[in-house]
Order: C-alpha cells, then structure tokens, then sequence
C-alpha cells in the first residue's frame, strides 16, 4: 500500500475497537456533515446532501404513485394545539422547543417549534373537510423538525432534523388501516431496493409506540455494531387527533362522523443507517441508487499524451447513459484519488491508463467487494450499468445475511445477555407485561423492537415469557439501540 494509502486509512478509527467513533470520524471526513455552532445541530454539506435529495426523489415517486400530494405548513405550532391531545403533549414535551418572546416582547400564547405536525396540520384538515366527498386526504410533507436532544450524534440524533411525514385521513378504520401498513411496506420495499439495506418489521409494544398512536408499525435495521436503528415508522392514529381537533364530516347517510387518521415517517436518520449497515474499516460504502457519484473516472499517468481526453470522452459517455460521474483530472497522485473515492464510498471507480486506452479497456474497482475487472471501452455504459445493479444487489444480500445471522433465539435472561453483549439482536417470548419489559432494559440495556407479523418462530420457542416465565404468545425482538 503507498504511503498516501495508509494516511487516509489513519485518519478513520478502526470500527471494531470503537464503533461510534468510526462512525463519527466518517461522516465529518467525508464531507457529509459538519457541526452546527448551536449544539446538537448540524450541517449538511453538499455531498450529503445530496443523498437526501436522492433519498427525497425516490421517496416522492412512490408517495405519488400511491395518491399522495406534497404540501407545506408552518413550522410555528400554537401551544394549545399541543395539550389538546394528552398523549401526544405528555409525549413531546421534554423536547419541545418554545418560542416565548418577539425580540423584548412577550407573545400572548407561547408557540411550539415543531416537533412533528399532527396537531397543526389535524386544524387545517377540521377547516378543509365538510364532506365525505372530501375524503380521503392524502398529504405528505417534506419539513425540517426540532426536537431538542439532550445526547446527539450526526444524522442518528439531532436537535434539528429532516424528514418527510404523511398524514392521512380516511372514511373508514379498514381504510386507514390499509393505509398504515400499505406505507409500511412502501418504506420497506424501498430500504431494500434503493438503500440495500434488510430490515425487520412489525408492530410496536404499548411501552415504544409513537405518542397519541392507536397502533405503531416500524421497520429495524440493523447495523454493523449489532445495535438496532429504527429506520422508519407509520402510526394508525384512529379518532384521537380528529376527535381533539374537532373534525368531522358529513357521511352519504346525512350523519356528522369522525374521520380516522394515519401518519408516516422517514428523516436524515436514513442517512446514518446506510452508513452504519454497509461501511467498513476504509469509510462508507454508498449503494448506488443514492451515491451522489456512481462513477468516479481517473485518468492514470494524465500528463501522457491523449489519456486526459480519452477518459473525458468515457466520462461523458457514461453521463449520456444517465450515470452520476465525477471526472477527476486534479493534479494528486492516482493513490490519493484511489482513496478518496473509497473513503468517499463511490461505488465504482473508472481507472485509464495509457496501458488501457492501447488494449482498448478500463479498469473498473468496486467499492462493494474492492475487487477490480477489465472490460471493454466498447458499451462501456451498458458495462457499467449492469454492475451498478450488481453491486446493489450485493450489498442488500451483504446486509440481509448479517442481519439474519445475527438474531438469536432465547428463552431466558442469561442467554439474552450473552447474546446481546455479542452484538446481536434477540427473538423471544414475551408475556405482554409493561413491567417485564421495563426489566430487560434497566438490567440488559435493551428495549423492544418489534413484534414482527412473522410470529412463528413461537413454535420453535418455549411459550414461556424470557423474563417472567409466565405464559407467552407474542414473539418479540429485543436489542440495544441507538
């Protein structure tokens, strides 16, 4: 390895004896992020950005291929709307940041920087729905949130944050049920075929579901510490944000009725998870749907005569045929590059040398399995293409594979400990007791993560609960989280 090599591997803490620090030392050397001067608050530099937005657009064509409309509403929430749903204000309230004063002024009424929206966009709907003929209502946001954190982490946990939340109503509870569990699946479907990440998914405890849910759905990744990160939720909120903000509407029978409610959603924390599902000791690993660049081309030994041009002419090639390409004719060493591009987690770099452009070739380096291959300069697009959705499909069977191979049965409180202090997740039975959950985590620091709709895994497991030994019909999975 050249010395310009082993700087930049220095410069990343070895994920395996500290985890969160690698973590940390990849996300600020990459240029994804930086600190804000507030604590608890970050930047989003351009290349992460720049996954969001990619993030962003494969997210909207799957809302409006499912009927949902985008829309804005202020990030000002008067705090009376808060406390009209008890559940919801006791939920938030230790993280609610208050607007108290204009300049030296009081307000009359203190206002809420958002936390989540529920409450504001529940007193537009009870203005804008009169009639069944009205329904259903099917509106997502795109918004930035402040919830002010008291431990945080880039992406994972910030006082401040992006997101996009759904918010729904329906005519009926089969309809907004329907609802729940179809963006459930939308979520699902696009950690998997977009961010090539595996996930768990099913229902929340009473204890972990979202505040002022009826019902919560989650999905859980898994990362490569073997710590669970809830990636993403959708709450069946039934009648309780409608009965709270006094929307009805009347019915084909002449009836005033109540409408019931979903809500939905992903954040930046999306970001986090794909770094911390796929990333190894050398940076991130991006999957190609999301990379910013796909394809990063160096020309090799540029300053020979004919090398620049024949690279650029490949690199526009590939922008031709719709690739995300960086030409990167800087004056550093191909070693320095090499490594930028790994640590930056490109999925492909594009090498050409003199060598090459004679035997009519490139060399391709995958970032996913840090192999290289020669192929053809000719339909070198097509090439590529085709190994973009190769890699992709690697890194999802990458992350199903560990994920599966580290979710451990257990049928009581030792094995669970010994399971979780190596860093896997745990399938168990419980008891639907608060108070056994409450246990597990103040004496194995973990919580549940799901009672997945696959339940049967009970016919494997003893139907005893794994804290209590009482009865127990629920499967349910257990981790320590971030």
């Amino acid at each position: 390895m050249a010395k310009d090599q082993k700087q930049f591997v220095k410069e990343i803490t070895d994920m395996t004896v500290d985890f969160p620090q690698w973590y940390t030392d990849v996300v600020l050397k990459t240029g994804l992020v930086d600190y804000g001067p507030v604590k608890g608050t970050m930047v989003i530099r351009p290349y992460g950005y720049e996954i969001w937005e990619n993030i962003q657009a494969e997210l909207n064509k799957r809302f409006k291929a499912t009927g949902h409309k985008n829309a804005y509403f202020p990030m000002f929430i008067p705090y009376s709307f808060l406390v009209k749903e008890a559940d919801h204000v006791e939920g938030f309230a230790p993280e609610v940041a208050l607007v108290t004063h204009i300049g030296n002024t009081p307000l009359e009424e203190n206002l809420v920087v958002r936390p989540t929206s529920e409450t504001i966009i529940c007193s537009m709907y009870a203005k804008w729905v009169q009639s069944y003929r009205d329904l259903p209502v099917l509106i997502n946001q795109w918004a930035n949130v402040v919830r002010w954190e008291k431990t945080t982490r880039p992406f994972l946990r910030t006082s401040e944050f992006l997101w996009q939340e759904g918010h729904t109503l329906h005519r009926t509870e089969e309809e907004a049920r329907e609802e729940t569990l179809k963006m459930l699946e939308v979520y699902r479907e696009f950690m998997q075929n977009v961010l090539a990440v595996d996930v768990l998914v099913g229902k929340k405890t009473e204890k972990e579901k979202f505040a002022g849910a009826v019902d919560t759905y989650t999905m859980e990744a898994m990362m490569l510490d073997g710590k669970s990160l809830q990636a993403g939720t959708s709450h069946y909120l039934g009648q309780n944000f409608a009965s709270a903000f006094e929307i009805k509407y009347l019915d084909s029978d002449g009836q005033q009725k109540r409408p019931y409610q979903t809500s939905w959603g992903v954040s930046t924390r999306l970001i986090g998870a794909l770094i911390m599902a796929h990333g190894d000791q050398r940076g991130l690993k991006l999957p190609p749907r999301v990379a910013p660049i796909q394809v990063a081309v160096v020309p090799v030994a540029q300053h020979k005569e004919g090398v620049l041009e024949k690279a650029k002419e490949v690199a526009n090639e590939l922008i031709k045929a719709g690739i995300r390409v960086e030409f990167d004719d800087r004056e550093q060493s191909p070693g320095w590059k090499f490594n930028e591009w790994e640590m930056k987690g490109v999925p492909i770099r594009l090498e050409l040398g003199p060598r090459d452009i004679e035997n009519g070739q490139v060399v391709l380096a995958r970032r996913d399995t840090n192999e290289k291959v020669t192929a053809p300069i000719e339909n070198i697009a097509d090439t590529v293409a085709k190994l973009l959705d190769d890699i992709h499909e690697n890194m999802f069977k990458q992350s199903h594979d560990f994920t599966y191979s580290h979710i451990i049965d257990c049928e009581n409180m030792d094995e669970m400990k010994v399971a979780l202090d190596d860093k896997n997740f745990v399938r168990t039975m419980w008891c639907g007791c608060r108070e056994c959950e409450d246990k597990i985590k103040a004496e194995l620091q973990a919580t549940s993560r799901c009672m997945p709709f696959d339940q049967s895994a009970a016919g494997r497991l003893k139907n005893k609960c794994v804290c209590c030994g009482k009865d127990a019909s629920t499967v349910l999975y257990f981790a320590r989280a971030y």
